[in-house]
């Protein structure tokens, strides 16, 4: 590995290693962040082997960086693997998932609200492409858990699953891209949540369970101000936590009068947060999580929505 000059960390991104293909030459430079120096992993046009990939789990190393004038090549390299007949349905899912966390980390370190959620149309895009594609998109998006929690990561999470279940209820088009871009943003408001309280580990106590739970209506406050917000994207936010049985939160509302897109993000949130790791409690697998969804929280949930999520899951279970 050799040392390069060292631009400013902001001429850098950072991607997954697990979006990167075994043994397929890439077109850019990888480079290691080690003691705060860039240090180059990879020339542009070498293969990264399995046993990299195992050395580097093996060293708890995920990341990689490239620079970021090398962007546009590094959406080309990720567009031919998902187009690739080669690579199954799964490998590609996992794969649009894994290098779109980079793409969306970026847009959340936009302090620009409205220019993050006109730019997401293109992450939102490229899984709506990918799930109109593939027969058992939806089944293996669902299917993935990223097992850890990070703001990017659960939103992202969240509207990948989202998309896959707007798709199963008949969403299309214009309103299913509203759908990803709202799921996505779904807790812009946490922006003005203490981070202490947000980063805690452990449960929160009853005063910070209060902040927290204004999240829905500073989302709200911070989408109104934005120009040309359709209201279904205000409502991915503001009624996220309403529930069924109407003892949700900021409204109380219940039933039918919960926005549909925001039963799907009700659903979606609450499997994300049961899938993935948090300080007090261990994840639960895709399927238990389901299983506990239908059988100890089901009525907090639309009951076509559940089931249309637990059916695709457990139809690529059997399958």
């Amino acid at each position: 590995m050799n040392s390069s000059p060292q631009p400013n960390i902001a001429d850098y991104i950072r991607i997954r290693v697990a979006a990167m293909v075994p043994n397929k030459s890439t077109t850019f430079d990888l480079y290691v962040l080690i003691n705060n120096k860039f240090i180059k992993y990879l020339h542009a046009g070498d293969t990264l082997d399995q046993s990299k990939i195992a050395k580097l789990a093996s060293h708890k190393a995920d990341v990689f960086y490239i620079e970021i004038k090398n962007k546009a090549e590094f959406k080309k390299y990720i567009h031919e693997q998902v187009t690739d007949s080669n690579i199954s349905s799964a490998e590609k899912a996992l794969l649009l998932k894994e290098s779109s966390y980079a793409l969306v980390e970026e847009l959340f370190e936009n302090p620009d609200v409205g220019k993050a959620l006109n730019d997401a149309k293109e992450v939102i895009g490229n899984f709506i492409d990918f799930i109109d594609k593939e027969d058992d998109a939806v089944a293996n998006l669902i299917s993935l858990s990223s097992h850890d929690f990070y703001t990017y990561n659960h939103s992202l999470d969240v509207s990948i699953y989202s998309l896959g279940l707007g798709k199963i209820m008949g969403f299309e088009g214009k309103e299913l891209e509203e759908l990803g871009r709202g799921s996505l943003f779904h807790d812009i408001g946490k922006r003005m949540v203490n981070p202490a309280i947000i980063c805690k580990d452990g449960p929160l106590n009853d005063e910070e369970w209060a902040e927290m739970q204004q999240h829905p209506l500073w989302g709200l406050k911070i989408l109104n101000d934005i120009p040309n917000i359709t209201e279904a994207i205000k409502a991915c936010a503001f009624e996220h936590h309403e529930n069924f049985l109407g003892n949700g939160y900021p409204q109380g509302l219940d039933g039918e009068d919960i926005h549909p897109m925001a039963r799907i993000i009700a659903i979606t949130d609450c499997y994300d947060a049961l899938t993935t790791q948090r300080s007090y409690n261990e994840p639960m697998s895709p399927q238990v999580a389901l299983e506990f969804m239908k059988d100890k929280l089901g009525k907090k949930f639309d009951p076509d929505m559940l089931k249309a999520m637990h059916s695709v899951l457990f139809q690529l279970k059997a399958s």
